[in-house]
């Protein structure tokens, strides 16, 4: 028997049964998850900058928006809401592709 005690994705518990296991889980109340929620952010960014190629970098940016459009519901919003405060903020803001890193600001 290996413990886990995370939060994990939906389909995992019939995976894990496809392969002959069984596992234990319960139903997390709204405090629970967002406070799970929050900590399989910080998972997977560790997991981000662990990574090794292009490829595995990927899939954990891929898994981190996942948990970030989980969060956003927990805030209120649907996940296009959150699409739309992001393009928004760039629109006023800009982006970061043009890769302007600040040293410093002087005062006039």
């Amino acid at each position: 028997m290996k413990t886990h005690n995370k939060l994990i994705r939906n389909l995992i518990p019939t995976i894990i049964a496809s392969t002959g296991k069984s596992s234990t889980t319960r139903i997390l109340d709204e405090a629970e998850y967002v406070t799970e929620l929050r900590a399989k952010l910080r998972e997977e960014a560790d997991e981000y900058f662990a990574a090794s190629s292009d490829a595995d970098a990927l899939e954990e940016l891929a898994d981190m928006l996942e948990v970030i459009r989980a969060l956003a519901v927990t805030h209120g919003a649907a996940p296009e809401q959150l699409e739309q405060i992001r393009a928004d903020k760039a629109a006023q803001r800009g982006g970061f592709d043009q890769r302007i890193y600040l040293i410093d600001v002087h005062e006039s």
